[in-house]
């Protein structure tokens, strides 16, 4: 492994936002150089690429689901921006949501879920069963209603990365095959990191972008490390029949209090998740958490027992105490902080590039992001300022 010489700026963690950050701070003339063992492989490659601005908004999550509302509008012109720097595609498709309620219970939830998303002014309508099996023939004949989400779209998320490594490659990026164990710090500024398997790649500044394991880099003073923890998430990838039925559009189901989704691909694959379990930094697959997710998808959409079975995937998605990301200058001068997106980490990657590009060429910020510093944390992960 080729240690790079001094670089202006090093991105720990090789992820969608680490790589998108590279990738924009590269474009604005920056040298660059990012540190991760096996770029792309983490919860990046484990999620489905969902870009869910509506079926995304919990209660709660008002500041959020403005955020992801931006980044939903950004995706777009960013898609179009990343396949022009990569000569390929990244597989996103405007093809719409629908949120599918298998029970009465699942329907007055979904309702309230529904009211609060237009209370947002987001874009969604209520629609009754055989409005539902309209747009998706494929959904069970007993499902009780449910809601279409016209502006949730979604990107192939391993094309996304593909892309980005193509991209950050075109640009002159230093892509190191080791991981940051600590930061230095002189002087009350960055100066460097130093690499698990020996030696040190010396920078300018800092960006911490490890997902989950952000909270593992050491050197930082401890108000400057982002509370995050691995929620392990699983995924499954199945593969439609050759001729045989496909769904058309990503599904979301409520299956007697569980949610679960299905994302069809162009190539004819589909990714069912997701399940969302505190169990640390396991990667093991559990018989059980399989069972209930093809269970939950199989209610909602019958014709899977016909899909072949192709992949179980397992990753980490970062938490953080109000499952918020943490994005903005924090600590030692030259440091930037990019994780915890949680369960939309695709989804925000425009947006969180482009707020790290501005914050290390001295630009400002979009106001949208000021809710989701590293300053509303106080040590420990407590909470120091209400988000509305």
């Amino acid at each position: 492994m080729e240690v790079p010489g001094p670089v202006d700026v090093v991105v720990i963690g090789g992820g969608v936002i680490g790589l998108s950050a590279a990738w924009r701070a590269a474009a604005d003339g920056a040298s660059v150089a990012v540190l991760d063992p096996a770029p792309g492989r983490g919860s990046t490659w484990a999620a489905a690429g969902m870009l869910a601005p509506v079926g995304e908004a919990h209660f709660g999550e008002e500041s959020l689901a403005r955020l992801n509302v931006l980044a939903a509008r950004a995706w777009p012109a960013f898609a179009e921006a990343l396949e022009a720097a990569s000569g390929t595609t990244v597989g996103y498709r405007a093809t719409g949501t629908v949120a599918a309620a298998v029970d009465p219970s699942d329907r007055s939830v979904l309702d309230d879920l529904l009211r609060f998303q237009l209370g947002l002014g987001l874009e969604a309508r209520r629609l009754s069963s055989g409005g539902c099996r309209a747009l998706e023939p494929l959904l069970a004949p007993g499902i009780r209603g449910g809601a279409e989400f016209a502006g949730d779209h979604q990107v192939d998320n391993r094309l996304v990365v593909g892309a980005l490594l193509l991209a950050v490659a075109r640009l002159g990026v230093a892509m190191v095959a080791d991981e940051a164990v600590s930061i230095s710090v002189d002087g009350g500024r960055v100066s460097g990191v130093t690499l698990r398997n020996g030696g040190t790649v010396a920078a300018g500044a800092v960006v911490l972008a490890a997902g989950s394991r952000s909270g593992q880099v050491t050197g930082l003073p401890p108000e400057a490390v982002p509370p995050v923890r691995p929620v392990k998430g699983l995924t499954i990838r199945l593969r439609a029949p050759v001729p045989g039925p496909a769904l058309t559009r990503t599904v979301r189901g409520l299956v007697h209090g569980r949610s679960c989704y299905l994302v069809p691909r162009a190539d004819g694959t589909l990714v069912v998740g997701a399940t969302m379990e505190e169990r640390g930094f396991d990667r093991a697959v559990q018989a059980g958490p399989v069972h209930d997710l093809l269970d939950d998808a199989r209610t909602v959409v019958p014709a899977l027992d016909e899909y072949d079975l192709e992949e179980l995937t397992t990753g980490w998605r970062p938490g953080t105490p109000d499952n918020a990301p943490v994005v903005g200058r924090a600590g030692p001068e030259g440091l930037v902080v990019a994780t915890g997106h949680f369960r939309n980490g695709i989804l925000l990657a425009p947006v969180t590039a482009e707020a790290v590009a501005a914050l290390l060429a001295g630009r400002p910020v979009d106001a949208a992001l000021d809710p989701f510093g590293p300053g509303r944390f106080a040590a420990g992960g407590r909470l120091t300022a209400a988000r509305s």
